[in-house]
């Protein structure tokens, strides 16, 4: 179930979620969704999702030396 609700939001951080969404070919309500609920599991679990972590680790085990030549 779905509840409407009305709030203020920094006007360049909707002109930029905007841009985003029309970027993704998605709808500012999905990423609105997406930030919500990523704030409150990360929030809540006090650690990023699995999803995330996962992409990362992937980056990471794929781009190791350049990481390491980029930190120097």
């Amino acid at each position: 179930m779905r509840k409407k609700f009305t709030t203020r939001v920094d006007a360049g951080t909707l002109a930029a979620m905007r841009d985003l969404a029309k970027a993704e070919g998605r709808q500012l309500q999905e990423l609105l969704d997406e930030a919500l609920t990523d704030l409150i599991e990360k929030r809540r679990l006090g650690r990023p999702r699995a999803h995330v972590v996962e992409v990362y680790r992937r980056s990471h085990a794929r781009y190791a030396e350049l990481y390491k030549k980029l930190a120097q």
